[in-house]
């Protein structure tokens, strides 16, 4: 070949590869649509909580302490009310207890499953009928084994 077939090669080869469409990029593909966002997780139940605790002589219909007390007579039904709030289930407990000379003696021990939708008032009661040794006593009330409240009372 002679310089001048050469050139006039080299020179098609550079207007080819100048004239050939250069290969476009990819386009990536598109970004599927945008779905709805996921819905928020639901609020973690608020849970039951309680209110009041009330102790006494007696109930009304409403489980609802209407004899206010700390003193009780050896024969009489002690009763405590709790006011709860809330939503949910729960595990209410009543640890009923007799103390004297530095010993404590369990007396009875109640539980109770609540599963209220608002506002509720649940109550515990003990009785004796041969009556109750005089001394100091206390009821400790728990909701889900978390303490409520404690309250103390005599029989006399």
């Amino acid at each position: 070949m002679s310089k001048k077939s050469l050139c006039i090669l080299s020179a098609l080869l550079i207007l080819l590869a100048a004239c050939s469409k250069a290969e476009e990029p990819k386009t990536p593909p598109p970004a599927p649509a945008a779905s709805e966002p996921a819905p928020a997780p639901a609020a973690a139940p608020a849970g039951v909580s309680a209110g009041a605790v009330d102790l006494g002589k007696a109930v009304g219909p409403d489980k609802k302490v209407t004899t206010p007390a700390e003193t009780f007579a050896k024969g009489d039904t002690i009763y405590v009310s709790v006011d709860t709030a809330g939503t949910g289930n729960a595990v209410l407990k009543a640890k009923w207890t007799f103390q004297k000379g530095g010993q404590t003696t369990v007396v009875k021990e109640d539980t109770q499953t609540i599963m209220p939708t608002g506002p509720a008032t649940s109550e515990f009661h003990i009785s004796k009928p041969d009556g109750w040794p005089p001394g100091d006593y206390m009821v400790e009330l728990t909701i889900d084994d978390k303490p409520v409240a404690v309250k103390h009372f005599t029989v006399k």
